[in-house]
Formats: structure tokens, sequence, C-alpha cells
């Protein structure tokens, strides 16, 4: 089975859409795929929460098929969103002082790929 980490650093909605799509996708071929939320993309945690938010509907199906991984505990705390992702019970890492650890992921067999 193929297994890719998709990081998402980028915090510009437009850019995170196709980290869910493509989750989305992978997902339907049967890949082993993860999302991992990194950087300025963990401010959308609360954001595409709002049902009423553009979007909305591809981070809910995400969030249903279990494809974030992981949110990086420091960087949502920077943004503000640390507290949306525990209320949302989204897996929350930080094993790499703060941050969560791409070497796990490679470890483990997946494919990087950053956004």
């Amino acid at each position: 089975m193929k297994k890719f980490a998709l990081f998402a650093y980028n915090g510009e909605t437009m850019c995170f859409v196709h980290v869910l799509l493509t989750a989305i996708e992978m997902n339907d071929r049967n890949y082993d795929v993860k999302i991992i939320m990194e950087g300025s993309a963990t401010r959308l945690i609360k954001e595409l929460a709002d049902p009423n938010a553009q979007f909305a509907n591809l981070y809910q199906k995400v969030k249903e098929s279990d494809l974030i991984d992981c949110v990086c505990k420091a960087c949502s705390n920077k943004m503000g969103s640390l507290n949306a992702a525990m209320e949302q019970e989204l897996p929350i890492c930080d094993e790499l002082q703060g941050h969560p650890s791409m070497s796990r992921y490679i470890e483990d067999g997946y494919e990087i790929i950053t956004f």
C-alpha cells in the first residue's frame, strides 16, 4: 500500500483546500494518507469548523474520515487554535520540541509531501 504524509504549513485557505482534496482523493484510492497540520495552517482549525465557512464541507469530510493525524501543538498554540483542535478532538503532536516529527513518518514508511 502506498503511504503519504501531507504536511500542511500554509495558512492560505485556497492552499489548504488542495491538501483536503488530495487527502480525500488518495483515501478514495485506498492509499494510506495522513494530514499533519503545521505552521499557519493550524489557524484554519477554528475557521473551517464553522459550518457556514467556505470549504467547511471538505474539512468535515476529512475529519470524519480520520485523515488528520496530527496538529502541531506549538503552532496551534501560537495561532490561537489549540483549544479548538482539542475541542474537535484532533490529535495533538509535540514530540519535536513542540512540533510533530517528520522523521517518525519517514521511519513508518510514509512519503512526505509538503504544502
